[in-house]
C-alpha cells in the first residue's frame, strides 16, 4: 500500500486487523476544524483575505477537491468563509476571542480597542429576586435586585443579549436618578465589573461559570440578527466580591458565530482515572 502524505487527514491504520474506515462526511469535517483553527489565529486584519485554492488545498492536505470543497461549504454555513464564484474563497474575519482565564468584561476584553464594543441598554428596574436569582446571591426571595439587560455590538454588529441581577443596595447608583436615562447612563458605556469596582467601590474575586448551547427565541433571534432557532452560546456566570459575597448574576446569550471563549487549562494533582 501506498505510504499517505504527511499532510493527510488521518493516520494510516497499522495496529488494527480490520481498519475502521471513516465515514463519507469525516474527511471533510476533519479539514474545516483545521481550517477553522487557522483562520481563527490569524491576527487581525490577516484573518480576511483570499484562501488557497481549492487545488492547493487538496495538494497540501492529500485529500481530494470533493473533501475540501465540502469542508468549505461547512465554513461558509458557519459564516468564517465567503465564496466568490470565478474570484474564489475568502476568510470573512474569524470569531472575536474572550477569554476566560480572568473575570473580565468584554470591553476590557478589548480594552486597546474600547471603541469596537457598543452597549444599548434594553431593561433597567429593581424587581424582587425570583427563588433561584435569591439563592445565587445568598439572599431572601423578594428581596429587591438590580435587572439589567443590554444589547452589546461588536464592530458594529450584535454579539451578546446580557442579563444581569445585582443587589439593590450595591447597584441601584448604576441606575441613575429617575426617570432612567438609558441612552446615556453608564450602563451604556461601560462593563458591569467596571462600573462595580470603579464607580461603587467594590472589588470582584471569583466567579463560577457554566457555557450550554440554546436556541435563540424570536425575540433574541431579531435583536441578534439571526434566524430563530439558531444556535447561541448561553454562558450563566455568578461573580463574587473578594470576601466571597455573590453580586453579579448573568445570563449572556452570545452569537457563537462572531465569538470563540478560549482559556488556559492545568492539570494539578496526581494521577488520573482516565
Amino acid at each position: 500500500m501506498a505510504k499517505r502524505s504527511a499532510g493527510m487527514l488521518w493516520p494510516m491504520p497499522t495496529l488494527m486487523e480490520t481498519p475502521v474506515q471513516p465515514r463519507r462526511s469525516d474527511p471533510a469535517r476533519w479539514l474545516a476544524d483545521i481550517l477553522r483553527a487557522e483562520i481563527e489565529q490569524r491576527a487581525g486584519s490577516d484573518r480576511e483575505g483570499l484562501l488557497p485554492s481549492e487545488q492547493d488545498l487538496a495538494s497540501r492536505f492529500g485529500a481530494t477537491r470533493n473533501v475540501v470543497r465540502d469542508a468549505l461549504d461547512l465554513l461558509r454555513k458557519e459564516g468564517l468563509v465567503r465564496r466568490v464564484p470565478g474570484a474564489g474563497t475568502f476568510a470573512c474575519g474569524g470569531r472575536a476571542v474572550h477569554g476566560l482565564d480572568r473575570l473580565r468584561g468584554l470591553a476590557e476584553t478589548f480594552h486597546e480597542e474600547p471603541d469596537r464594543v457598543a452597549n444599548r441598554v434594553l431593561a433597567a428596574a429593581v424587581v424582587p429576586a425570583q427563588d433561584l436569582v435569591a439563592e445565587r446571591l445568598e439572599i431572601e426571595p423578594g428581596t429587591p435586585v438590580v435587572f439589567i439587560e443590554r444589547l452589546r455590538s461588536l464592530d458594529g454588529r450584535p454579539l451578546s443579549l446580557d442579563a444581569s441581577y445585582l443587589p439593590a443596595e450595591l447597584a441601584t447608583p448604576l441606575l441613575g436618578p429617575a426617570p432612567y436615562d438609558l441612552g446615556t447612563s453608564v450602563l451604556a458605556r461601560r462593563d458591569v465589573f467596571a462600573l462595580l469596582e470603579q464607580t461603587i467601590g467594590v472589588r470582584l474575586g471569583l466567579a463560577t461559570l457554566s457555557i450550554e448551547a440554546v436556541s435563540a427565541d424570536p425575540a433574541t433571534a431579531q435583536l441578534l440578527e439571526v434566524a430563530s432557532g439558531a444556535a447561541l452560546l448561553l454562558v450563566n456566570r455568578l461573580a463574587r466580591l473578594v470576601d466571597g459575597r455573590p453580586v453579579d448574576l448573568e445570563f449572556v446569550r452570545y452569537r457563537g458565530d462572531r465569538l470563540s471563549l478560549t482559556a488556559w487549562l492545568s492539570r494539578d494533582g496526581e494521577g488520573s482515572d482516565g
